[in-house]
């Protein structure tokens, strides 16, 4: 049995080795959302956890197509670093790729933004109000998974908190400068992980039991919910918001989950054989901010640049409405 099951793993592994050297060879399927740079130039689009994984991917695209990007962070000095590294690389680009042609190619803003304290949200939202003329884009990418327990700066649950609530108060706090900036759009990243998910009203900041992989689920069920009802309330002003899911891709936001170190060599083998780059996971984030094929679409669910069918539990508008009543007073919109 023991040879067998390692004969097995090396035929896995060896077949995970040639996919992924016919997956290089080939090439990644990488669809630029926007295709003409036209459409960007001008625009300025905010992206939350630009300085990493898809939003660093995202950042990058959005820039080629000719936007003016700022990029949301914790960290300052790790978005400092990234945007220097974004900044070589368009040049290094030379105008060759779409969007960075002489006087085309996009500019590069960094903010501190800490979704886990919403202080800082408040702090952010009053400086993008008092300095930005516009906004045309707010791609709500940031999140954390997994995580231990652990509580954000005004007491949520780390995942809920971040994932759902802070950037719940960022867009609200935005929503004015969206309007009179429309027509624009708000995206939202969630996880196909929603579907493992439930919104217990009994327990949001999960004090009374706690699972990782669940809380996670339930904060991208949140996204989606928040969505649909943002959608609603949105409709005649033509400000449109959607959300997405971006399949598995290669990023740091697993740094919570530990893998044994014997299993890592096979668990890196399988990500690169499988899991998307950043920049494919982040197409279909550059596609619902820029495509025209969107233009006017609101409140729907997309993965790999096209619409996706929702669970029921994702639709209920009934949950909808109560988790936004409840979101504006744990956020302080209402007291």
């Amino acid at each position: 049995m023991a040879l067998v099951a390692t004969v097995a793993a090396l035929l896995a592994a060896l077949g995970g080795a040639l996919w992924l050297a016919a997956r290089r060879f080939v090439g990644p399927s990488v669809r630029h959302g926007g295709g003409d740079s036209g459409l960007m130039h001008r625009k300025t689009v905010l992206i939350t956890g630009a300085n990493s994984g898809l939003g660093r991917a995202t950042a990058a695209e959005l820039l080629r197509l000719g936007a003016r990007v700022i990029m949301g962070c914790r960290d300052r000095a790790r978005a400092e670093e990234a945007a220097g590294q974004l900044r070589r690389e368009l040049r290094q680009a030379g105008g060759s790729g779409p969007g960075s042609d002489a006087g085309e190619a996009g500019e590069l803003v960094v903010r501190e933004l800490d979704l886990a304290s919403l202080r800082s949200v408040r702090a952010f939202c009053q400086e993008m109000l008092q300095e930005e003329p516009r906004l045309d884009v707010l791609i709500n990418n940031a999140g954390i998974f997994h995580c231990p327990y652990m509580k954000t700066e005004d007491g949520f649950e780390m995942q809920f908190g971040v994932n759902h609530l802070g950037h719940f108060l960022l867009t609200n706090l935005l929503l004015g400068l969206l309007k009179s900036s429309a027509p624009s759009r708000i995206v939202v990243v969630s996880s196909k992980l929603y579907k493992y998910g439930d919104i217990n009203f009994e327990d949001l900041n999960s004090e009374q039991s706690y699972n990782k992989s669940f809380c996670y689920s339930r904060s991208k069920l949140a996204n989606i919910l928040f969505t649909r009802e943002l959608a609603r309330r949105l409709e005649g002003t033509n400000v449109t918001v959607n959300v997405l899911h971006p399949g598995i891709v290669r990023t740091n936001l697993g740094r919570h989950i530990h893998i044994p170190l014997l299993v890592k060599p096979l668990f890196n083998l399988v990500s690169w054989a499988f899991f998307k780059t950043p920049v494919e996971g982040a197409q279909t984030s550059v596609y619902l901010a820029s495509s025209p094929e969107v233009e006017g679409v609101s409140g729907k669910y997309f993965g790999d640049c096209k619409e996706e069918a929702l669970l029921p539990k994702a639709m209920d508008e009934s949950v909808a409405r109560k988790l936004w009543d409840i979101s504006e007073v744990m956020v302080g919109i209402l007291k």
